[in-house]
């Protein structure tokens, strides 16, 4: 088997370095990797299913190897695939940074900023602070990747980040922002229905909104801040967005940023004095990208925009 792949390996060097490869192939076998599918790959790229087929069999020829094979369950990819998908990966990765890097010159602000953030801050913190930044720079262009994935950096997957956690590797710039607290909250309709719980032993007997699995955060998270033994949550959901979308529609009680929550005047934050986690927050990039102008502004508004939400203070009623 080992000598199999190697002469497969060989074989698909071999075959890329003789022909001039056409990067939208290796990005088309990506997409149907990710999606499964033909037609979720099209759509994804934008392109119609046919010429995703022709990718798919052009790259299949030029490799010398079925790359996909049918099933009940969609395409799914043989070893030469898997082989593959990796340097695919890097390839794609590598194309993206060129692009960006070429797409702005060093002294103006102008060209592609990548930013990766935690789904919840890039969907329900960071647009306000980019908005008046674009503004202010209309040549400045924003991919933001929501993500809960940490995107590596030093490969340049991204070139800014808002971290949760710590960053430890070198070469990177790091700015402390704080701490962002999260707190418990519930929907006014929710409480009115349910009563107003008064310590964390009423929580025993709530509708209570939670994580479906315990990573080793949340598990780090309940060793520091202990909660009553036997709680039971009644609705999960592995996404902090999600469980943030449960308590605005009134499902029960969960924990949330207590900066999200205290601009809904409907969400009640419930035991301040009982219950708040510091979620600590930093902003990091490349130091080998720290004099271009696009990202100098985007990482510096960043700092800016995410201290000041740390210091708002909540405007919501306490429960």
């Amino acid at each position: 088997m080992i000598n199999e792949i190697d002469e497969f390996r060989a074989a698909a060097i071999h075959n890329f370095m003789s022909e001039e490869p056409n990067w939208d192939f290796y990005r088309t076998m990506l997409a149907v990797l990710q999606y499964g599918s033909l037609s979720a790959a099209a759509r994804e790229r934008g392109l119609t299913q046919p010429t995703i087929g022709r990718h798919i069999d052009a790259l299949e020829e030029r490799i010398g190897s079925k790359l996909f094979v049918r099933s009940s369950n969609g395409l799914l990819p043989t070893d030469a695939a898997l082989q593959l998908r990796p340097f695919a990966e890097t390839l794609a990765a590598t194309s993206a940074a060129l692009l960006r890097a070429a797409s702005g010159h060093r002294q103006r602000v102008a060209g592609t900023v990548r930013i990766s953030a935690s789904e919840i801050i890039g969907v329900e913190v960071l647009p306000p602070i980019l908005s008046p930044l674009m503004d202010t720079y209309p040549e400045l262009r924003i991919e933001l990747s929501a993500s809960d994935t940490i995107e590596d950096l030093l490969n340049r997957e991204a070139d800014v980040a808002v971290r949760m956690a710590e960053p430890t590797q070198d070469a990177l710039i790091v700015r402390r922002i704080g701490d962002i607290p999260l707190g418990m909250h519930a929907h006014s309709r929710y409480l009115e229905k349910a009563g107003m719980p008064r310590t964390l032993a009423d929580l025993a007997t709530h509708r209570l909104i939670g994580f479906d699995r315990q990573t080793a955060y949340i598990r780090t998270m309940m060793k520091r801040f202990p909660m009553p033994e036997g709680l039971d949550f009644a609705f999960k959901a592995d996404k902090p967005l999600a469980q943030l979308s449960a308590i605005r529609a009134g499902l029960g009680i969960g924990i949330c940023q207590i900066g999200i929550a205290a601009r809904d005047p409907d969400l009640v934050h419930l035991l301040p004095e009982a219950f708040e986690i510091p979620l600590g927050t930093w902003v990091v990039m490349h130091e080998g990208i720290k004099t271009a102008s696009r990202y100098r502004v985007v990482f510096d508004a960043l700092v800016a925009g995410l201290a000041s939400y740390v210091r708002e203070k909540p405007r919501n009623r306490a429960g």
